[in-house]
Parts: C-alpha cells; structure tokens; sequence
C-alpha cells in the first residue's frame, strides 16, 4: 500500500527504509511531511506462538492533516499508536517523526521527541491530580519551552473551560477532564497528534461537539492527527480514513 499522503511525491529510500544519511528526510520534510511509516512490523508472544499484530504497516502524513484509523478490537490500533509515540518498539521497519527516526533515539531522545513534537490523547485523560486544570494544561508547553498564554487562553476558551481552570481534576466531570487533556495537548502546540479513542467517554452529542472544536484547533494550530476511533461515524468527520485488519491497512 502507498503511504497516505503521498501522492504525486516521489521520495527515494535508502535501502528501502529512511536513513539519516540519505537526503529522505530533507525531502520530507521539505513537503511538509510530519509522520512516515514504511514496512512496519510488529509481533507478540502468544499461546501458540508469536502472534503478527503489524504487517508491513505503511502511511504518511503532512502538516494539517487528518487520518481516522479504524479496525476491530485487537487489530493494532492502539499498538501503532505506541510504537509512533516511541513508547514500544517495532520488530523491524521505519517510523519517521518530524524528521527523526525513531529508531535511531535511545529512551532519553523518544522522551524529547514526545515532548517537543507529539501531542497524546487517550481516553484515560492521564491528568496530574495535584495540579489545577490551568496547570494541566500549561505543563507540556511548558516543559517544551513554549508555553503561550495567549494560545492557551484561546484553547481553554474554544472547549469551553473558562472559569474551570482553579479546579483540581476530581473536581472535574469526566468530559471536562477530557476536554483539559485536549487542551493540555493543543496548547504545546505539536507537530503531530496522536489520539486513542479521544472522545470515547462522551455521550454521542457531546463527542461529535468536542471533537469539532478538536479539528477546528488541530487545523488552527497546523498539527497533524493521527486519530483511532471505532466510530464510522466520527472516523467520517476526518479528512482521511484507514482501516487496519489482520495488520496491514486498508
């Protein structure tokens, strides 16, 4: 399959993967490409034997871009999301984000590759208890060295969390606690988002409206989005779809 994204670019490897010696990632980058997958592969130990969750796994995605990825429970969804992320490792192919390989990070430098360039979503809301949702959401741009108060004020206003930001999460619903960990993840400004199921424990009215105000945020900011969702019709609201089954897409 032909990375999403990249029609009408012709993007030479170097052996067949992306290499920090050949010019790939200048050329990416160049074209405005912020995450590039080729030949991915991924496999777990199961009770038979090892079980290929990815197989030969291959996309691509520029700035401002949207993809919804979508496949039955188990089929690798989330796992591609964590190998992108730098949180595990593949078996073998090439994952390239905001023009480094991930491959060639050791544990500290996938650490600054998520705080500077990738922004995560998840349905737990990973919020730190112990801070306000104003310091919540400031924390990642701060760590990057970018906070802006001005951005973050937008962002905290556009999803609706003026007045709440002097709130510890547990004084927080759980659609206002979702709506901090957008806010936390929008206000770094990111190159690429990676989002699990970011609306997951929302009602359906209340998903379809947080998720509008996402992808007009997303599309302010010029981040890309890379977004796992079980819903057709959420997966709808993107400008791309994929589907992942029996490990390679659709």
């Amino acid at each position: 399959m032909r990375p999403a994204g990249l029609d009408g670019l012709h993007i030479p490897l170097c052996r067949g993967r992306l290499c920090a010696r050949c010019p790939t990632l200048r050329v990416m980058m160049a074209a405005g490409m912020v995450l590039r997958i080729d030949g991915l592969v991924k496999s777990y130990d199961g009770p038979e034997g090892a079980v290929r969750v990815l197989d030969g796994v291959a996309l691509a995605l520029a700035a401002g871009e949207t993809l919804a990825l979508t496949g039955e429970s188990g089929s690798g969804k989330s796992t591609l999301l964590a190998l992108v992320a730098g949180l595990d490792a593949a078996d073998s192919g090439t994952i390239m984000v905001a023009g480094q390989v991930i491959g060639d990070l050791d544990d500290s430098g996938r650490a600054r590759l998520r705080r500077d360039a990738v922004g995560l979503v998840f349905q737990q809301f990973n919020l730190i208890p112990s801070l306000t949702a104003a310091a919540n959401i400031a924390i990642q741009a701060r760590l990057a060295g970018r906070f802006d108060p001005d951005w973050a004020a937008t962002v905290t206003a556009r999803l609706g969390l003026d007045g709440l930001g002097d709130r510890y999460p547990e004084q927080l619903s759980g659609g206002q606690q979702q709506r901090v960990a957008i806010a936390r993840t929008l206000a770094a400004r990111p190159a690429l988002i990676l989002a699990d199921e970011p609306t997951g424990n929302l009602d359906e009215d209340a998903a379809d409206r947080v998720l509008a105000l996402m992808l007009d945020l997303v599309a302010d900011s010029g981040a890309a989005l890379l977004m796992v969702t079980h819903s057709p019709r959420l997966a709808g609201k993107l400008a791309g779809r994929a589907h992942l089954s029996r490990g390679r897409l659709a």
